[in-house]
């Protein structure tokens, strides 16, 4: 049962990954990665979400398994973000390759911060 959840997360989680990337991507006329970039902040703010409500007692481990490791697991990217930031930095956009990792960290972080937040003012 626990198998199936996960995969029953990664099959939504890896299309709108994809999707996603290739929508915002198309949008920016810039060596920046800003798909990967948008995947892994929503994860990361999707994930803090979930985390606040686990917390709350309002995710049980059946919900925790199907987002966060099935949904979430598959949307954001560690893989492609260090793929992508190597090729910056490869090609001589070192500006872009520190920009990418700092960004990525900031926001990352900030997302999911603030996702804990919100959920324990929703569900306090």
């Amino acid at each position: 049962m626990t198998w199936l959840l996960v995969v029953a997360g990664a099959m939504v989680g890896a299309p709108l990954r994809y999707l996603t990337d290739r929508a915002v991507q198309a949008r920016h006329d810039s060596v920046f990665p800003w798909g990967t970039f948008t995947v892994n902040v929503a994860g990361c703010l999707a994930l803090g979400l979930l985390t606040g409500a686990a917390v709350a007692g309002a995710a049980g481990s059946h919900l925790r398994l199907l987002l966060g490791t099935g949904l979430c697991g598959a949307l954001t990217t560690y893989s492609t973000f260090s793929y992508e930031t190597l090729r910056l930095a490869e090609t001589g956009a070192h500006r872009y390759a520190v920009l990418n990792v700092a960004a990525s960290v900031a926001a990352g972080l900030g997302a999911a911060s603030a996702g804990v937040l919100l959920a324990r003012a929703f569900l306090a």
